[in-house]
């Protein structure tokens, strides 16, 4: 008696079903991958509002203690004893609150306050990179060399910050001691003398790595832009574009990768987000303490 075959058919993808099955999952991650990008960076974006928040908790700390801000930076001509902007010791407020900052033994074993930020005796402490004064957005090396002003080289290597002081409005090499906002050279800055009010006065803003780089640390005599790395202004808008600059070298504006803006800590503690679109007078208003061009009329 015949008796017929029966075929067994192999397990698999045919060609053709493997095809799709790629295709399907390649759409699948084009559509997930931006909302997973869009997921860090909110993650992000609020790591780096957290670090602002306690910058601002360590600013008001430092001003119950000594009933003032911190200088935005210290510098004396030692040998006439007369205040100089890129004079020794040059160490600025972002090292001044260490101790509010949980860095106490940073402060009180490696930070010497009375020597010159680029002394061999402050190297540990000008090498240490610290997380809270890192915005986690940006790419920068942690670390970097600041060139010296006449292009003769490397003077020192700095940690790396993107936090600074707001200065003001105008160029901080025009006039070191005559800033506007509430950090300057040899300031003496207390809340009482924010006469436009806490809640619309700059204090500290980000700055990104994308045109320069900035430190926690303090001015070094002869660097390139010296002053300018631990103190910003308000001239443009947050986020300039390079294109933006009549100087391509300059860096002295705020800035971040973050989309479409940048952070800011007022002085009265909170953290608010400034678009790069905010209309110029306003922004202009945020950065002075007392110009009486109230930004709350605006903002």
């Amino acid at each position: 008696m015949f008796q017929s075959k029966t075929r067994k058919r192999h397990g698999g993808f045919t060609l053709i079903e493997l095809v799709v099955v790629i295709a399907i999952v390649s759409i699948l991650i084009a559509l997930i991958l931006p909302a997973v990008q869009q997921a860090r960076e909110a993650a992000r974006k609020m790591t780096c509002k957290s670090n602002l928040k306690q910058i601002g908790l360590a600013l008001h700390h430092y001003h119950d203690v000594s009933q003032m801000l911190p200088p935005g930076w210290v510098g004396v001509d030692s040998a006439i004893g007369l205040p100089d902007a890129e004079g020794p010791p040059g160490w600025g407020w972002a090292a001044r609150i260490l101790p509010f900052l949980e860095q106490s033994n940073l402060s009180r074993n490696l930070v010497n306050l009375n020597l010159p930020v680029a002394h061999p005796n402050n190297q540990s402490a000008r090498l240490t990179v610290l997380p809270i004064y890192l915005c986690p957005t940006d790419p920068g090396s942690n670390v970097w060399e600041l060139e010296a002003e006449d292009g003769s080289g490397p003077l020192v290597t700095l940690a790396k910050s993107n936090y600074l002081g707001v200065f003001g409005t105008f160029d901080i090499e025009d006039d070191p001691s005559a800033g506007e906002g509430v950090f300057h050279h040899n300031s003496v800055i207390h809340f009482a003398s924010i006469r436009d009010g806490l809640s619309y006065t700059f204090m500290v803003g980000e700055r990104c790595s994308f045109l320069g780089y900035s430190t926690w640390t303090g001015v070094v005599p002869d660097g390139e832009e010296a002053m300018d790395r631990i103190v910003g202004i308000c001239d443009l808008p947050p986020n300039p574009h390079p294109d933006d600059y009549a100087d391509p070298g300059e860096m002295d504006d705020f800035s971040s990768f973050h989309r479409t803006g940048t952070q800011f800590l007022f002085a009265d503690g909170s953290v608010k987000w400034i678009h790069q679109n905010i209309d110029i007078d306003v922004y202009h208003a945020l950065a002075t303490r007392e110009a009486g061009d109230l930004a709350s009329r605006f903002y």
